[in-house]
């Protein structure tokens, strides 16, 4: 099942990518990435999911990929709902969210925090409304730490090594070129707007952390929370909270995965979303 390259306009008029596959009029599902990353980290799993019947959009979020960077530099959690909720706008019947970390976040608020159902139900990928704040810096500290890029894909590729140890190395470093840049100076630059990490960490995590609590013990619709077994961002004590908030909700813990689940352990990960899929009403 090929996937086809769509944009949409999403907050403040801002254009944002997406791969689209699966019937149009099928029940829409959309993934969202985790900061620094792009639509691509969804790859196996968007095209699984549009041959399993459904309607997937994979979203390149603002100042990612190839969608638009903020001019402004907003890089805000309300910019962030505010391009999901212009994307949730364009479709006939509510979606599944799918969220990884910055990506969850995202559609946890926008779930919880609207007067109005915005999704008939929500996947929590390695995220909840208290994260291991080691963690959380363990991602920072990868994502300011190439400030000056790399000379080729081996130096980019390194730094992947040193982020995530241990995770197999794949036979080629090409994968790389979807999540990076080429600039005039001939330098690799992670895809993402510098002004990401710049603006968007102005805002105080305790106060985002208390939004996604208050949120999530608003949502009714059906849940299902992934958590890699060996994430240093959600320790099992932070899936207990987001399960006591969210009474209702599926867990899944997967063995051999840290924060990067579907990176991790992509197959036992399509399965456990495509199986929650398939129950819904």
């Amino acid at each position: 099942m090929s996937l086809q390259r769509q944009t949409f306009t999403g907050f403040q008029n801002l254009s944002l990518c997406a791969d689209v596959g699966g019937l149009a009029d099928a029940p829409p599902v959309i993934l969202l990435h985790g900061g620094g990353q792009t639509r691509h980290s969804w790859g196996r799993a968007a095209r699984r999911l549009a041959q399993a019947g459904f309607h997937t959009l994979s979203m390149d979020l603002r100042g990612h990929g190839e969608s638009g960077w903020a001019a402004d530099g907003d890089y805000s959690t309300d910019a962030f709902i505010g391009d999901l909720n212009a994307v949730i706008d364009t479709l006939e019947q509510p979606p599944v969210l799918v969220g990884a970390s910055l990506g969850g976040a995202t559609a946890l608020l926008a779930m919880g925090e609207a007067a109005t159902v915005r999704a008939r139900a929500l996947v929590l990928v390695d995220v909840v409304p208290r994260m291991s704040p080691e963690g959380v810096r363990h991602i920072r500290d990868f994502m300011t730490g190439s400030p000056e890029g790399f000379a080729n894909l081996d130096e980019a590729a390194a730094a992947v090594s040193r982020y995530i140890p241990n995770r197999a190395k794949p036979a080629s470093n090409e994968g790389l070129l979807k999540n990076l840049r080429l600039e005039d100076d001939g330098r690799y630059y992670w895809h993402w707007d510098p002004a990401f990490q710049a603006n968007g960490a102005r805002e105080r995590l305790s106060d985002l952390y208390s939004r996604m609590e208050n949120a999530a013990a608003r949502v009714q619709a059906p849940t299902l929370l992934v958590r890699g077994r060996q994430s240093d961002v959600v320790s099992e004590e932070g899936a207990r909270l987001l399960l006591e908030l969210i009474p209702h909700a599926e867990y899944v813990d997967i063995e051999g995965a840290g924060h990067m689940v579907a990176g991790d352990r992509n197959d036992v990960f399509n399965e456990a979303i495509e199986s929650f899929l398939q129950r819904l009403a």
